[in-house]
């Protein structure tokens, strides 16, 4: 270890009498858990990281960040936040977490806020991870909440992307056999709740701007609610008609479904398999969308050759940014996880599957999946 901090400190050395231009645009080609690193590490970097150019570059670099966040856990023990960037696709980076001894059960993830419930105390805080703050949210209009209820594709939490720490929670729920659309606004520390409108026209202005927030999932359709800031919420129910198998959650056991549904921002993700019992095989992936009216998921394209992937149990994670979609598929085969992250560019109709290293899950439970970006230096 001492000869570790010698070979580190000698680096750092070496690297201090480069000019401050070539070190920063050295820094800048780095990930910001690494710029954080180098920070603490080095008080002459540290002042190089803190200076106002660099910031804005660093954090005008990071907007096209995109980040996988996964939280595991053992039962009542340790529990670890994962990282990993598009822009380092050889290792994970380890996020240190401020209430680790908590049954926490990880939410959502919007530029450098990170939502966790938890289930000793049956609430919701909000980690700001560049701050190292911690905020309590109030109880929503539906009371305290275990981490059970909370485990639904229906939510989004959308942070400031100027860093200014503010953010709105928003969460979709069916009450008394209507949706209604819960929005927290951290500035105000306070719910709001507005039941979602039936409409008997063609919904042709939902689209850009609007928040799609997953509510149920029936045999052969979707209901899900519309949200922006300026109009209020509606209720979209798609219908799908494929000729195949029925929609399901975001969840699959091999020896129960031949199909995984990830569901996420108006789109639809269907993981085909094959086999029977305990042990399945994926052999194809589809993405569906919202049609132009809202009223059925219309098929947008297929990941393109065959795929051999076997598999016991299988999750998911999905979202829309800047044209592109992604998700992430997380698997158990024989007690071995497996990761892979796809993307899809609507813009040019382009497929990208990436296989994720090894982030050492043998052992530990998942405890939440979200995509982000946009972390920023304060």
């Amino acid at each position: 270890m001492d000869d570790h901090r010698n070979s580190s400190s000698k680096k750092g050395i070496g690297l201090c009498l480069l000019p401050q231009e070539l070190i920063q645009s050295i820094f800048l080609s780095l990930v910001l858990p690494e710029i954080m690193r180098l920070k603490i590490l080095n008080k002459s970097f540290s002042r190089m990281i803190s200076d106002d150019a660099f910031v804005r570059q660093c954090n005008h670099l990071s907007t096209s960040t995109t980040w996988l966040f996964v939280y595991k856990k053992r039962w009542l023990r340790d529990a670890v936040l994962h990282a990993f960037a598009d822009r380092s696709s050889d290792r994970w980076f380890r996020v240190p977490i401020l209430r680790a001894g908590e049954d926490l059960y990880f939410l959502a993830a919007s530029n450098n806020v990170f939502l966790f419930a938890s289930n000793t105390v049956r609430e919701v805080f909000a980690v700001n991870l560049v701050a190292v703050t911690v905020k309590r949210l109030p109880p929503s209009p539906l009371g305290p909440r275990g981490t059970s209820s909370w485990r639904r594709s229906g939510m989004k939490l959308l942070a400031d992307p100027s860093g200014s720490g503010r953010f709105r929670f928003m969460f979709a729920e069916i009450v008394r056999a209507r949706p209604v659309l819960f929005v927290y606004e951290s500035h105000s520390d306070t719910w709001k709740s507005a039941e979602a409108q039936e409409i008997s026209f063609s919904p042709r202005g939902v689209g850009e701007g609007h928040v799609f927030l997953n509510v149920a999932h029936g045999p052969r359709e979707s209901v899900l609610v519309a949200a922006s800031e300026c109009s209020t919420p509606v209720v979209l129910r798609p219908r799908f008609d494929d000729g195949g198998g029925n929609l399901r959650v975001a969840f699959s056991w091999g020896s129960v479904i031949d199909r995984l549904h990830v569901y996420g921002d108006g789109y639809m993700m269907i993981v085909k398999s094959e086999g029977e019992g305990p042990r399945r095989v994926l052999k194809g992936v589809e993405l569906w969308g919202l049609g132009l009216e809202g009223r059925k998921w219309e098929f947008v394209s297929a990941v393109p050759g065959v795929i051999e992937k076997p598999y016991a149990a299988m999750m998911g994670c999905l979202e829309k940014k800047n044209g592109v979609v992604r998700a992430a598929l997380v698997s158990n085969c024989d007690g071995v996880w497996d990761m892979a992250w796809l993307s899809f560019d609507t813009k040019w109709n382009h497929w990208t599957w990436m296989p994720l290293p090894d982030c050492k899950m043998k052992g530990w439970n998942m405890a939440g999946i979200s995509f982000s970006s946009g972390l920023t230096l304060p």
